[in-house]
């Protein structure tokens, strides 16, 4: 392997390791020694790779946060079937996926933004832009339901951009430690009720 190659492989499994560190005690609560004793790494090794603890959490938000929550939560609803049930599959695969990980503390991105929110404003854009993309990308696939007769033409896509993005943050909230399962199923029950009532309304004669 290639000293290139293998810079790239180092700083993936720093920052995977870093990850779930942050998401398990917090950013906070997670010291570089922390990072370092988990990796078995010198100090080192570490500033060679970045340039401070906020610098490596900028790097783990930009490589694999926001390709998680593409994969997870943003590609599976780009597809050109149904919009609501692309929505529908979309959280009904990503909450069952929380249902299965027995180490669950919450939707990572929420945690994160919970606990920078007045803290730390430069970490805040980098998390807000991920919150921007995801909210884009669910408009525009809302507004493509709407122009191939999936969707009622009256719906308020930004209105249930919002409201989709919100209930979905709220329910892995409250899915953390208490009868994870249950409670999918009741949200996922209530969401495919709010998802039929956006169809065309059926013209009687």
């Amino acid at each position: 392997m290639n000293k290139s190659l293998k810079r790239m492989a180092t700083m993936n499994r720093m920052q995977v390791t870093g990850l779930e560190l942050f998401y398990k005690k917090g950013y906070y609560n997670t010291s570089v020694d922390d990072i370092l004793k988990e990796l078995s790494l010198s100090k080192g090794a570490f500033y060679y790779h970045f340039d401070s603890k906020e610098d490596f959490l900028v790097q783990i938000i930009e490589n694999l946060l926001t390709r998680k929550v593409y994969s997870m939560l943003i590609e599976p609803i780009e597809g050109h079937a149904n919009t609501l049930d692309l929505i529908t599959e979309c959280f009904d695969d990503a909450l069952e996926t929380a249902v299965h990980n027995e180490m669950d503390y919450g939707f990572v991105l929420s945690n994160f933004i919970n606990e920078f929110n007045g803290r730390n404003p430069e970490i805040m854009k980098h998390l807000n832009n991920i919150l921007q993309i995801w909210e884009v990308n669910l408009v525009s696939a809302l507004q493509k339901g709407k122009f191939n007769g999936n969707i009622d033409r009256h719906v308020d896509a930004e209105g249930v951009a919002v409201y989709l993005i919100s209930s979905y943050i709220g329910i892995r909230t409250l899915m953390v430690e208490t009868a994870p399962s249950a409670r999918k199923y009741r949200y996922m029950s209530q969401l495919r009720q709010y998802l039929k009532s956006m169809e065309p309304k059926k013209v009687t004669v």
